[in-house]
């Protein structure tokens, strides 16, 4: 009777072990955010995103590089926790029109003086997604006066459409608070 009431004690055991192991969704998403991040050819012209259910990694966003979408799915697929990853990352097209207004942009932005504590980060927050001559900002800035300020200056390049999803350092609290 003592080997079963062990036997099942230990299950228990094992079980809770197992479960207190498991990372929360917090820490999946900060082990995929650093694996991002600390990629050495991860640049304010790439943006990637990603959303976690149950284990799964869903990255979206685009990408300069065919190889920067497969070492990145490689990446994240290491994170402790993550059982799948679910590569859709999108490719940009290659162009010269494109990749002058990508640094004609980055120029004025990261030259700005209202900008040089985010030039002078490893991972620059801002980033320049640019497609057909349609630019997407995104990323974290400090206020929503430098929102709209990195907005007005990325406008001034003769890009077809220029679209602002940069966010708050507020709005991504508020976010990170609800995982």
């Amino acid at each position: 009777m003592w080997t079963r009431i062990l036997a099942s004690a230990s299950l228990v055991l094992a079980l809770a072990t197992t479960a207190a192991a498991q990372p929360t969704s917090l820490q999946i998403f900060r082990g995929v955010q650093r694996q991002v991040l600390t990629y050495p050819h991860f640049t304010v012209f790439d943006s990637v995103n990603a959303q976690i259910a149950v284990g799964t990694v869903t990255l979206t966003g685009k990408v300069t590089l065919p190889f920067k979408r497969s070492d990145l799915g490689e990446r994240v697929g290491k994170v402790v926790g993550v059982q799948k990853v679910d590569n859709r990352l999108e490719v940009l097209p290659a162009s010269k029109f494109d990749d002058e207004l990508r640094q004609n942009i980055a120029n004025a932005i990261y030259r700005h003086s209202a900008f040089v504590r985010y030039a002078n980060q490893a991972n620059p927050p801002i980033h320049i997604v640019v497609e057909r001559g349609r630019v997407t900002l995104e990323g974290v800035v400090g206020s929503k006066l430098d929102r709209q300020l990195a907005y007005t200056l990325a406008s001034t390049f003769g890009a077809f459409s220029v679209k602002n999803d940069l966010r708050t350092d507020e709005e991504i609290q508020a976010e990170l608070k609800k995982l």
